[in-house]
């Protein structure tokens, strides 16, 4: 009898023990510190770089006699690129790193479905959401850039709207890339070097083409009178 009984207790332990287990397992959580100042100037770069180049108005050399020089007109209609490259973050964002599953740096698969709040690991890295935004804004304002330039100023060169479209949103992309790769001593960094790359790759690309098209179809003049804005 006492050794039934010492089977019965030594079974009853076993299945309390594998009751208990697996929620055990799920209470423990890996935490990954990552630097917030170098988070929130990656922030910062993709705001201020993304807005220049979509508040920056149209610069094109107007050569009728009548209006003979430089002009500049912001146009409502850039909210179509404005949003289109939009959708694409968000696409990029969601179900694309959901479906690729690329975890950030000392994250793993399980903690990043567990997306406990403050761990570090509430979402997947890659592609790099920001580098994809803020290169994207790039890429956008070079074709605006290029276009205006080639197409309606016959190949004059405006430093205006060179720095608006060019010089200033590819300044803040180099500052939202180094933001999300810096790892100070203790800390990770937001995502890797291949995150950051193939999500800067493709939102430069993805960017061009929407900023070339964008200005091909819509002319940098305003039509008739001297308004400032129109659509």
């Amino acid at each position: 009898m006492r050794i039934r009984e010492k089977v019965v207790a030594a079974g009853c332990l076993s299945v309390a023990a594998c009751l208990l287990a697996p929620g055990e397992a799920a209470a423990q959580t890996t935490t990954v510190q990552r630097d917030a100042g170098w988070g929130t100037v990656s922030d910062v770069s993709l705001v201020l770089g993304t807005s220049v180049v979509f508040l920056m108005p149209r610069v094109y050399y107007s050569d009728p006699e009548a209006t003979v020089g430089w002009k500049g007109r912001w146009h409502f209609s850039v909210l179509a690129p404005a949003m289109t490259l939009t959708a694409l973050t968000l696409l990029v964002d969601l179900p694309i790193k959901d479906a690729i599953e690329s975890t950030r740096p000392g994250c793993g698969i399980d903690e990043t479905k567990a997306a406990v709040s403050g761990s570090g690991c509430e979402s997947f890295g890659g592609p790099s959401t920001h580098a994809f935004a803020s290169w994207g804004a790039t890429g956008a304002g070079t074709g605006i850039f290029l276009v205006d330039t080639f197409r309606y100023s016959s190949g004059r060169f405006n430093a205006g709207g060179f720095i608006g479209n060019v010089a200033f949103p590819l300044t803040a992309s180099v500052v939202t890339t180094i933001a999300r790769s810096v790892a100070p001593e203790g800390t990770r960094p937001y995502e890797n070097a291949g995150q950051i790359a193939i999500g800067g790759v493709t939102g430069f690309l993805s960017g061009l083409a929407v900023g070339t098209a964008y200005a091909m179809f819509q002319r940098p003049n305003c039509g008739y009178g001297n308004a400032l804005f129109c659509w």
